[in-house]
């Protein structure tokens, strides 16, 4: 995979690592702005795509509140509002946590993960940070009487869906399938068509399942992340902007009026992106202060800041910075 130099990392004045991969800005328009590297080879875009998903659970009929919605696109932190909410999408639909078929896990936020443990919680399904993700699987399964055990098979009609929603909203067809994290099927795209189709979320028109993730993204972030989270932040800094990580180094976000990013780190290290996301931003008009706000991974020596983690020449160049 062609790519090029996204972060650096600078200790004591000297740059100590770097983190290279590949970036595509999208204009108003929706066309190809700058891109970095190879963006129209396949790749996966990993808990970046559940805002898709959870708009073809919508347009299969799913209908939850505004922030049970976002629960739904999240990767949670796994605090107590998150969990309360993965019950409430069960409960809704007759299904309590036994249902569930993702892996188990602690909390994803390590606060969240510390009190959780200090109370003497072990490891389950409900507390994975997929965990909306599937209880909206299985909610939307319920309502159509499709078989809730195999719903992870991507031959299941509700993941042949989201194989079809991702196709139209990204403008390609899917190059494979594998198994994500969580055990759900993944499809691979492009990072271009990961940026088309988060791109068609964020400027869906009214009415549409698409706008209605949206919508419940924007109005609750806290729900899509947790405290601290980087596209949490993100959305909180910048009005109207919509943004999902996903591991290993993914991260895409868009905003109302068509412009939009997609972002993978080579190495599939979170920090590699997080200065390219405050760069991004930067340009796309969010003031200073704020920008300061979108985490970055401290470069720390004997618990004090020894350095910095800063966007590469690359992505400078790109950005006109």
């Amino acid at each position: 995979m062609r790519d090029a130099e996204l972060a650096t990392v600078v200790r004591g004045g000297i740059v100590e690592s770097v983190h290279r991969g590949t970036m595509v800005l999208l204009d108003e328009a929706g066309a190809v702005r700058a891109s970095l590297g190879d963006v129209d080879g396949p790749m996966y875009a990993r808990s970046s795509l559940k805002p898709v998903q959870a708009a073809t659970m919508v347009a299969e009929g799913l209908t939850l509140e505004p922030r049970l919605l976002a629960l739904v696109s999240a990767s949670h932190s796994g605090g107590p509002r998150h969990i309360a909410g993965v019950r409430d999408i069960l409960a809704g639909h007759g299904l309590d946590a036994d249902a569930l078929r993702c892996i188990e896990g602690l909390p994803l936020g390590s606060a969240e993960r510390d009190a959780y443990v200090r109370e003497g919680g072990t490891a389950d399904r409900i507390h994975f940070n997929c965990s909306g993700k599937h209880a909206g699987m299985l909610s939307t399964c319920t309502l159509h009487g499709w078989d809730r055990a195999a719903y992870l098979d991507p031959e299941h009609p509700l993941q042949r869906a989201i194989r079809a929603r991702l196709e139209l909203l990204a403008g390609e067809t899917v190059a494979t399938v594998t198994v994500d994290g969580c055990g759900a099927p993944l499809f691979a795209t492009s990072l271009v068509g990961l940026a088309r189709a988060v791109r068609a979320i964020a400027t869906a028109p009214s009415g549409t399942p698409e706008a209605a993730v949206a919508s419940a993204m924007r109005a609750h972030p806290d729900m899509v992340g947790g405290a601290g989270r980087d596209d949490t932040v993100a959305m909180q800094c910048m009005p109207g902007l919509i943004a999902k990580g996903g591991a290993e180094g993914v991260f895409v976000m868009a905003l109302p009026d068509g412009r939009a990013c997609a972002i993978k780190v080579s190495d599939g290290a979170a920090r590699g992106h997080q200065p390219v996301v405050r760069a991004v931003l930067r340009a796309w008009g969010l003031a200073e202060d704020a920008v300061a706000q979108i985490p970055v991974a401290p470069v720390l020596g004997g618990g004090r800041s020894m350095g910095r983690v800063a966007a590469g020449t690359d992505v400078i160049e790109v950005l006109g910075a």
